[in-house]
């Protein structure tokens, strides 16, 4: 692969333990590895000059669903908040094919990546009983040909309506389908190895999909295998509402007695945990994947980000489904955060630069990395800069750190590079051709809408 110097750049925040943020300095790029930053310019074979550029590592975002790209901006659920929206949802879902998937996966990572994004963990968990065995697959296959660094989860749903559940009965499947694809998946994609590009998660849906059986049996395999849990949690009241009527138990209570607690669990929401259960998941190690723009959409609540933040709950920043959001832009995500957060915690509110630190090195903990998510060298060649030589960024450039949350930044990053490699450049994708991806998705699109 060779050596790249990124050369000139106006600042590089680092986001390292120190906080550095490195005027008119350099970057040196080994392969996969930063071997160098600092002053010097450095020999290499390749020279890239980020003179005017603000240069960041790539943001990792830590929950997704991918699938949901197909079903964006539909004015029939615009209005619904989460059951009766999923409810909704379900009947076009339950048309999902391996090319929706495929496509699906490629225009999300597409635009995540555009946006300064180089890690992307997708929740997929509806699995329609025929033709859904390669799913996961599929987005791996994606992932590799935009380049992008892929957690993937084998989600599920064991909880049909008939059962008490949400989901259709035609969209949930037997434990014994769940947990033999899910070892098969670990087995064939999971790389534990530094700078992997392939990591597998596990990950039952929800309290109100899954049986309490699948959830531990998950929990029990995903230990053996030595991978990492997730799944939804504390997202809405009809939620904790679920809990208490079918389990007796708040949701976090239920998740301890399933043994969905630790290190190795992050749930995504998080939003109506009390003060209690905040300083348990603090005291565990559990993690949150903070949503903000889909908590909005779905008025599903305001997740108490500052509290977290003081007691040391391990928190990541993440774009939700994307017909909750409806875009897959994690740079965006940092901006509606602060406003959001600002809006309702006023002083205690997170910083620009705190809620970037949560979209980096955040989202990176959560996975269990500590090869990604800072600027530094031994650490993997995932960055993005952007051009700030621009008028609508005149007079806004004080604050590199802050600049996503308190400014915004609404274009595309000028260049993304995932494990030292280019992948996208002044808004392109460099490995697939757009046009013919769009033009395709767009008819998956239109077919899958037509067949409801």
């Amino acid at each position: 692969m060779g050596t790249i110097l990124i050369k000139n750049a106006k600042a590089i925040v680092t986001v390292d333990d120190t906080d550095r943020i490195l005027r008119d300095s350099n970057i040196l790029i080994e392969d996969s590895e930063i071997k160098y930053i600092g002053p010097e310019k450095r020999q290499a074979d390749r020279v890239i000059d980020a003179a005017g550029c603000f240069v960041y590592p790539g943001l990792v975002n830590t929950h997704h669903h991918l699938y949901q790209t197909f079903t964006r901006n539909l004015p029939q659920v615009q209005n619904m908040d989460l059951f009766p929206w999923l409810s909704a949802l379900y009947e076009i879902w339950r048309g999902l094919n391996e090319d929706c998937i495929y496509y699906s996966s490629l225009v999300g990572m597409g635009e995540l990546l555009k946006y300064g994004c180089t890690t992307c963990m997708d929740h997929h968990y509806v699995f329609p009983r025929k033709g859904s065995e390669h799913f996961i697959d599929r987005q791996f296959l994606a992932a590799k040909e935009l380049g992008m660094r892929f957690h993937a989860s084998r989600g599920s749903m064991s909880r049909g309506k008939s059962d008490g559940g949400l989901p259709p009965d035609d969209l949930v499947q037997d434990i014994d389908v769940i947990l033999k694809d899910s070892e098969r998946l670990v087995r064939l994609y999971h790389d534990k190895s530094d700078f992997s590009m392939n990591q597998v998660v596990l990950a039952p849906c929800s309290p109100f999909s899954v049986t309490t059986e699948l959830m531990k049996d998950s929990a029990g395999l995903a230990r053996s295998l030595g991978v990492r849990l997730h799944t939804h949690l504390c997202e809405t009241k009809d939620e904790e509402e679920y809990c208490l009527d079918m389990y007796g138990m708040r949701p976090l209570a239920y998740m301890e007695s399933c043994g969905w607690t630790g290190h190795d669990v992050w749930y995504a929401h998080g939003i109506h945990f009390n003060e209690d259960e905040l300083a348990f998941l603090a005291r565990t190690g559990t993690g949150v994947a903070h949503c903000p723009v889909s908590n909005m959409k779905l008025s599903s609540g305001v997740c108490n980000i500052p509290a977290m933040l003081e007691m040391g709950v391990p928190v990541g920043l993440a774009v939700d489904g994307s017909a909750s959001n409806d875009c897959s832009n994690l740079m965006a995500e940092i901006r509606a955060a602060y406003l959001m957060h600002r809006l309702h915690f006023g002083r205690r509110a997170p910083s620009g630069y705190d809620l970037l630190k949560i979209a980096t090195r955040g989202g990176a903990s959560i996975l269990g990395r500590n090869d990604i998510g800072s600027l530094e060298v031994g650490k993997a060649a995932d960055l993005f800069m952007i051009d700030t030589a621009l008028l609508e960024l005149t007079g806004a450039l004080s604050d590199p750190a802050s600049l996503f949350g308190t400014v915004g930044y609404s274009r595309p990053a000028k260049m993304v590079m995932v494990n030292g490699q280019v992948v996208s450049e002044n808004g392109v994708l460099t490995r697939i051709d757009e046009p013919v991806i769009r033009e395709k998705a767009a008819g998956m699109v239109a077919e899958l809408l037509n067949k409801v």
